[in-house]
């Protein structure tokens, strides 16, 4: 990697989290409200169309965990303790730049700790409908979405017109689809692209909208087309190709695609929701009504809270397709019920359905699995 021209070239560089901490900063000091948001399901086209920025709270180290267990119990989601022992402590900058959080009714455990930590910001929790295809169900989370839009005015005295939120329903469908592309370099064998840059994409274009961040992701495509053309390769010829799918990844968790980087084989894809789940799907631009129009769109990600969760195996068999991964990596954390139970049907799809490797991996943000993370990984690749 070090010869080639990396896509993000500032001094947060591999630091992906600074530098989105970094674009939260510039546009609160320009007098921009800050959102914070624990989920790709809270729509952020209002938060732009207000004018503020989405701060991403979800946290995924463990230092704070045992403060954090405290308060919750240790049989819990890591990422819950996590991010709830940031705030107990005072130490997660964006959650601190927050002037208000939206919250949503994916799983028990987060609904829960939205009213914990209610007393620490104004909070407006969206209620989401989890069986999609029922009837009434988005318009049902069309309630939600409205609800949120009249909080933010209500919150910070303002109006958000619907020529604002149509504007910026059109950025965000801009940005979307080159993340889209973007991410879609991974197809190429030897890769071109990192994981690791991957992940840098997302985390940079979740808090960004407009036309810098469409400039910058333009900027990004030509760099990974120049790298195509000049037959710059970040992979070894051969390599093992692994699609990572499950959990939200971040953190002390990249553990585990730090390890397939060990074996010598390349991560190709991440489809979970920090890496190419949030930018997935469009909102009908010119709609007589933007707030269903946004509500359909978000009711359309496939999270395993969802049942049924039929989205999610299309965009594997999407992502099988293009990507052509040797295995695929199943990242569960510990006590996600939903992503645990829902592996079973993931792995028949992978095995049966689309005839590649499968390993499920339950794991949470500690070292104390590496030992036995690196065997089994080996082992899969191995057999892949």
């Amino acid at each position: 990697m070090s010869h080639l021209t990396p896509l993000f070239n500032d001094e947060f560089i591999d630091l992906p989290l600074k530098r989105a901490l970094g674009q939260v900063v510039k546009r609160r000091e320009t007098g921009s409200k800050v959102v914070g948001a624990y989920c790709s399901y809270a729509p952020v086209e209002l938060v732009w169309a207000m004018g503020g920025v989405p701060a991403i709270l979800c946290a995924f180290s463990n230092a704070p965990i045992g403060k954090a267990e405290e308060t919750l119990p240790t049989n819990l989601c890591p990422l819950i303790k996590s991010s709830f022992g940031f705030i107990e402590l005072k130490t997660c900058p964006f959650f601190e730049l927050t002037d208000a959080v939206v919250g949503e009714t994916t799983c028990d455990g987060k609904k829960k700790m939205f009213e914990l930590i209610g007393k620490h910001r104004p909070m407006y929790v969206m209620d989401l409908p989890q069986c999609p295809t029922n009837k009434g169900a988005v318009a049902y989370w069309r309630q939600s979405v409205a609800g949120f839009k009249e909080f933010l005015e209500s919150e910070f005295h303002m109006t958000i017109t619907e020529s604002a939120i149509e504007k910026s329903i059109q950025e965000s469908n801009r940005k979307n689809s080159l993340v889209e592309e973007i991410f879609a370099f991974g197809a190429h064998d030897p890769s071109i692209i990192t994981w690791q840059e991957m992940y840098d994409v997302a985390t940079f274009a979740v808090v960004s909208n407009g036309s810098e961040t469409i400039a910058k992701l333009q900027e990004i495509i030509a760099l990974l087309t120049d790298r195509r053309e000049k037959g710059q390769y970040v992979s070894k010829e051969n390599a093992k190709r692994v699609l990572i799918t499950g959990c939200p990844i971040g953190g002390d968790v990249l553990k585990v695609l730090k390890l397939v980087d060990e074996e010598g084989a390349t991560v190709v894809g991440l489809d979970n929701c920090t890496g190419l789940k949030p930018f997935l799907g469009r909102i009908d631009e010119g709609s007589d009504d933007p707030l269903m129009a946004i509500a359909k769109r978000y009711l359309q990600i496939p999270c395993a809270c969802m049942t049924p969760n039929t989205g999610r195996f299309d965009q594997l068999k999407k992502q099988v397709s293009l990507l052509k991964p040797d295995l695929v990596i199943d990242l569960v954390l510990q006590a996600c019920h939903t992503f645990n139970v829902e592996a079973v049907k993931v792995e028949s799809c992978v095995r049966n359905d689309l005839g590649v490797n499968y390993l499920k991996v339950v794991t949470d943000f500690s070292t104390q699995d590496l030992g036995q993370l690196k065997t089994r990984i080996g082992a899969a690749l191995e057999m892949s």
